[in-house]
């Protein structure tokens, strides 16, 4: 078939094959990079200061400093797995056995969905993709995410996370988030300090690390717990994430 009786499907098979194809040059492009340069910003970080700007507010900046695990406490890398993933030195990128429950959970409880979301899964998300739920989305973080298994160490994937998470409206990365509401660097976090920033993850807009509600102590206090069950900084040397 020429180009020029091509039909309007064709045409828009061949687009849409560029574009995945351009978009699978991009993403491998960065777990290669990314696996050894510092991370300048990130989709989500992109995404926030976009809608920021198309709702008029000028004012609002992503903000987000880089550090290396060197620099970083170990209490902080202690205190996101406890919260968010417990099973992290252990699995390669997907926690099935908590797929499975949250999966069994959502069809009981329509309107309270819980997520399985592995700190490998959260990296990918929030690196290379937008927010908000799609079968779409899951499917391509569900690539990203072996791939950065397959390329990055675990103690790369942590590093990564800490420095794009989101702790607050234009606060990205442990750095920002310590010099924020502890006035300190993020190499001098406390054990509970660390708790507290882990505790806002699931919703850091609506959760305040410096106004935490009862809520918000209260899963502090149960992250507190949990570091110190799994060992405390000797699971990090030990799991050779730190």
């Amino acid at each position: 078939m020429s180009k020029k009786n091509a039909t309007p499907v064709a045409w828009a098979k061949r687009i849409l094959l560029r574009i995945i194809l351009v978009l699978m040059v991009f993403w491998g492009g960065g777990i290669a990079v990314f696996s050894i340069l510092p991370v300048p910003f990130s989709a989500v970080m992109v995404e926030r200061q976009i809608g920021a700007w198309l709702t008029g507010n000028f004012s609002y900046v992503a903000h987000s400093d880089w550090v290396s695990m060197d620099e970083i406490s170990p209490w902080m890398g202690l205190a996101v797995i406890a919260a968010e993933d417990q099973k992290f030195p252990d699995h390669w990128g997907f926690d099935v056995t908590a797929i499975e429950k949250a999966l069994a959970h959502n069809e009981r409880n329509e309107n309270r969905v819980r997520g399985a979301s592995t700190l490998s899964q959260q990296t990918a998300k929030n690196l290379f993709l937008w927010d908000g739920r799609s079968w779409v989305r899951k499917g391509l973080e569900a690539g990203l995410t072996l791939g950065m298994e397959t390329v990055w160490s675990k103690k790369r994937i942590l590093t990564v996370y800490l420095n794009v998470a989101e702790f607050g409206e234009g606060v990205f990365g442990v750095e920002a988030a310590a010099q924020r509401y502890f006035h300190k660097p993020a190499s001098r976090l406390t054990l509970s300090e660390a708790a507290l920033l882990a505790a806002v993850l699931p919703n850091p807009i609506r959760f305040k690390a410096d106004a935490p509600s009862g809520y918000v102590r209260s899963r502090q206090a149960w992250i507190m717990r949990q570091m110190r069950q799994l060992g405390g900084e000797g699971f990090m040397t030990r799991n050779k994430l730190y």
